[in-house]
């Protein structure tokens, strides 16, 4: 009976082990894809500064054009 026992017990061991390899594997892939999605969401944020912070020159730039175009034409000239 002995022999059936050890046999019974190593087989629960190896398939405990087994286990064990297929759960590092996951966990592997699990910090895996953490690490990259905590990288996407640092350059999210410093995208989303770095957007907030710049000043808009191109609005700038339209409000002086439409300004000097204005003094040149008078309304008597415009059809």
């Amino acid at each position: 009976m002995s022999k059936v026992e050890g046999l019974i017990a190593e087989t629960k061991l190896k398939e405990l082990l087994h286990r064990n390899e297929a759960e590092k594997q996951k966990n592997a892939v699990v910090w895996a894809l953490a690490i990259i999605g905590a990288i996407a969401a640092v350059a999210a944020i410093a995208f989303a500064v770095y957007k907030f912070v710049t000043p808009d020159y191109l609005e700038d730039f339209e409000e002086d054009f439409d300004d000097d175009f204005d003094d040149y034409f008078s309304e008597e000239d415009q059809v």
